[in-house]
């Protein structure tokens, strides 16, 4: 654990961990991994990129495409023990990201966005385009304004399921135009 009383300011992310690992007593090596390239269920190529972050009691490992030279796309991370070797952290990063990348949540219709089943997942994020006064959905590595979101046909009767894998959150919308959002950003289920 690091201790209170010092505060990190102004590394870049290698010294950042560098310095919380002799802080915290934690052996944390560095590992740069590089890009992995996965292929989704419509057969189109992803290129991931990964970073590390060493924070208190755990470390995360990011994955993310990058578009204009930042973090856009599919996301995914994965959290851990610092002590784990992190190797066998990557290896379950990349499981979680196959399996999300071998289901279509959506799909381009005549009639506009649709859902492909009852089920998508992805994740919420802050909508520039509107200075973040409306969401911006994430599904399938890709962006949806809240106005797309809402004329989405299957969203009659939407429940919404937001948090980390180990807390989920439901809330029913019946009968609304569009769904209300609560929750945290990461890991959300839209369920129809």
């Amino acid at each position: 654990m690091i201790p209170s009383k010092r505060v990190i300011v102004g590394y870049c992310r290698q010294c950042f961990n560098a310095e919380a690992a002799k802080l915290g007593g934690v052996d944390f090596g560095r590992l740069n991994f590089e890009p992995v390239c996965l292929v989704d269920c419509l057969g189109q190529a992803h290129e991931f990129h990964f970073r590390t972050h060493l924070f208190g009691p755990g470390v995360a490992l990011d994955a993310f495409e990058l578009r204009d030279g930042s973090p856009a796309g599919y996301q995914f991370q994965i959290i851990g023990d610092p002590e784990e070797e992190l190797l066998a952290l990557l290896g379950r990063l990349i499981d979680k990201m196959r399996r999300a990348l071998s289901v279509k949540h959506i799909q381009d219709s005549e009639y506009g966005l649709q859902v492909a089943h009852k089920v998508v997942r992805d994740r919420i994020e802050w909508d520039e385009a509107e200075d973040g006064r409306v969401p911006l959905i994430v599904v399938n590595g890709r962006e949806i304004t809240w106005d797309q979101f809402g004329r989405m046909d299957e969203l009659w009767g939407l429940a919404i399921q937001a948090g980390n894998s180990g807390q989920k959150r439901r809330v029913a919308t019946p009968g609304m135009s569009r769904p209300v959002l609560t929750g945290s950003r990461s890991g959300v289920s839209l369920l129809s």
